[in-house]
């Protein structure tokens, strides 16, 4: 098992975690929190898949499946979703950072694999680290994360380049996607530490 796969094992059981907790936060039944939480761990994945013309790896591969069932009896016997609300808080925003750092690697090295250009590298990366947190919000009727002010799709689309540009210098290994991976989960929790975000176009008063 590469680092990749163990950074897609951890994204995807990241973003699960996320959506589980989003259910529960939206009082949905179990049939509705499985659905936000399976969608949010794989709906990035499977627009990523669709845009390359390849039948989503959900649909042929059980590893993901697992991880997100897992993830969830685990969640449920240790009543994450009962804990204090600011405790709850803070899962959803380390789950979210966890799951976007990942995903942005992964979906950045699908297009990698393709030898797509520094464009399709980073639209593949964010599709995938972003696609499945928007599915998650519309499907509770929240406005999506990305389109908030916040620098969330910045962090994706700085961390797909990254990737691209040290695949031209041929420094991809284990420790620089290990590296890459931690510097983009920490620069998600820091910009959302101290509110740091785009400029916006509402008017203060």
């Amino acid at each position: 098992m590469t680092s990749t796969d163990i950074i897609s094992i951890i994204g995807t059981a990241a973003f699960a975690i996320s959506g589980y907790l989003v259910g529960f936060r939206k009082r949905l039944d179990i049939l509705g929190v499985v659905i936000v939480a399976l969608l949010t761990a794989v709906g990035g994945g499977m627009i990523r898949d669709v845009l390359v013309g390849h039948i989503p790896r959900v649909f042929r591969e059980n590893t993901a499946l697992i991880v997100i069932f897992v993830t969830l009896f685990l969640s449920w016997l240790f009543n994450l979703q009962h804990q204090h609300r600011r405790a709850l808080a803070t899962w959803f925003i380390v789950a979210d950072a966890i799951g976007l750092a990942a995903f942005s690697i992964t979906g950045a090295q699908v297009g990698l694999a393709l030898n797509l250009n520094l464009f399709g590298v980073i639209t593949l990366g964010f599709v995938t680290a972003v696609g499945g947190g928007i599915v998650r919000d519309m499907l509770v009727n929240d406005v999506p994360i990305i389109l908030r002010r916040d620098v969330y799709g910045s962090i994706a689309i700085l961390m797909s380049a990254l990737l691209y540009g040290l695949t031209l210098l041929n420094w991809v290994n284990a420790y620089s996607i290990n590296i890459l991976f931690a510097a983009g989960l920490l620069c998600r929790l820091w910009v959302h530490r101290y509110g740091i975000g785009l400029p916006g176009f509402q008017q203060k008063y």
